[in-house]
């Protein structure tokens, strides 16, 4: 497998930006607050509220601390066809042809974007980095940890498919 640099959609990155945001701006507030709140109800050592609260607040600031370093040190890259028509590259929009006659479409992203159940596949995943670089009617055989997968690559777009 090749190494790939942390690229990012411009659509990821902002997924990411978000949820900093949410984080930094809301959610970490409202439980320096709650944990503010309990203290001053007195004993610390038994209070469920308190000790809650600043469990909650340490995951929070750990992370707010991850999606702080990730952003800084990942590459944004646009989705842009490549001047070789059905050339698949990062971004990639594809209709993968099963042998059993069924198909499935997916789209190449960074791996900070990776989600399965919505169609994004990690370039850096065994199947992605199979898929990276091949051309429309390409047979793509990869070995992943469930066994031999074979695909057929049938569409390749650069726009979402409707």
């Amino acid at each position: 497998m090749k190494a790939y640099k942390s690229y990012i959609t411009e659509a990821g990155f902002e997924v990411l930006k978000s949820e900093l945001d949410q984080l930094w701006k809301i959610d970490r507030p409202a439980v320096v607050q709650a944990v503010a709140e309990a203290a001053a109800m007195g004993d610390r050592s038994e209070n469920a509220e308190y000790i809650y609260g600043r469990k909650r607040m340490r995951e929070i600031d750990i992370r707010i601390a991850f999606l702080r370093k990730r952003l800084r040190s990942v590459e944004v890259r646009p989705v842009i066809a490549p001047a070789e028509e059905g050339k698949v590259v990062f971004g990639a929009y594809l209709k993968l042809g099963l042998p059993n006659g069924t198909s499935m479409v997916y789209q190449l992203v960074g791996s900070d974007e990776t989600d399965l159940k919505n169609g994004k596949i990690s370039v850096a995943s065994p199947i992605g980095d199979a898929l990276m670089y091949k051309k429309l009617g390409d047979k793509v055989e990869v070995n992943t940890p469930g066994g031999l997968r074979v695909f057929h690559i049938q569409a390749v777009q650069y726009e979402p498919y409707q």
